[in-house]
């Protein structure tokens, strides 16, 4: 039931002859197989994982872009090795900035405007969020299945789900902004900054959100009747109060958490 989006095909990976190599701003570039990323001291989180696109069916004006409605959303528990190690082994440069990530996925944005040849999946990080980042094998236990990429991919807690990188194939450290297609063009937006000349800035942490569950969409309820709402809410951050309205805002009433509070992962409530 996780969602699954990507922009280009699903990639054929035999992991038995799978690296990632790690090069850049690097004092010792290295690649790593995926035998050997299996073996390193691993870590397991629960993380809240979102599409910059959910709900995107409701904005209005309509914009382009897939027409997600609730479900572009999920919790999981990886498993795999914080970026953290990899980097440390690698060596960082005194100039390292940023972090891109690489899939093996590849091909030609239907979005304009469009490049002018094929061209790979690759997003970046700040170089300051790299201790939250894990390199994961496993979902729930299991290994990652082709479509969430196996048989590696990058977790960002608290970033929309386009900084999670399937399929990976290299960690470049950069010493400047990167300047990549879904860095800029998509995923980005325009921040207004008091002069005729806004700033593209790309998408980053997760924003401040809520959602009903139940009752679903469309979903009708009989007047005078008991109902228990049941929905969740999620940031970067951890949620510590979500207030829910059955008279368009007129008054309104504490909801009860479900689940503990944590960062970057989403709280259910009734």
């Amino acid at each position: 039931l996780f969602y699954v989006r990507n922009h280009f095909p699903v990639p054929e990976i035999d992991c038995r002859n799978h690296e990632v190599s790690i090069s850049g701003a690097v004092q010792h570039p290295v690649t790593i197989s995926y035998e050997e990323m299996r073996v390193m001291p691993a870590e397991t989180r629960i993380v809240t994982m979102e599409c910059a696109g959910n709900s995107r069916v409701f904005l209005s004006p309509p914009v382009d872009g897939v027409q997600w409605q609730l479900g572009a959303i999920g919790t999981a528990e990886w498993t795999g090795v914080p970026l953290s190690a990899l980097l440390h082994r690698a060596g960082l440069d005194e100039q390292a900035s940023e972090i891109i990530f690489e899939g093996a996925d590849k091909g030609l944005p239907k979005e304009e405007p469009a490049p002018p040849g094929e061209i790979i999946y690759a997003r970046s990080i700040p170089l300051s969020k790299a201790s939250d980042v894990l390199i994961v094998y496993a979902m729930n236990g299991e290994d990652l299945s082709p479509e969430h990429g196996y048989p590696l991919r990058a977790l960002v807690p608290g970033h929309y789900g386009m900084a999670s990188v399937k399929w990976l194939t290299a960690i470049h450290v950069a010493a400047r902004p990167f300047q990549g297609y879904f860095q800029t063009t998509d995923y980005a937006w325009w921040k207004e900054n008091g002069s005729s000349n806004p700033e593209r800035v790309p998408l980053g942490e997760m924003s401040l959100k809520s959602q009903i569950a139940r009752p679903g969409i469309d979903e009708t309820i009989a007047a005078g009747s008991r109902y228990r709402v049941v929905g969740a809410a999620w940031s970067a951050s951890e949620v510590d109060s979500v207030q829910f309205s059955d008279d368009d805002g007129q008054t309104w009433h504490e909801s009860m958490f479900l689940d503990p509070a944590h960062a970057g992962v989403w709280r259910r409530w009734q």
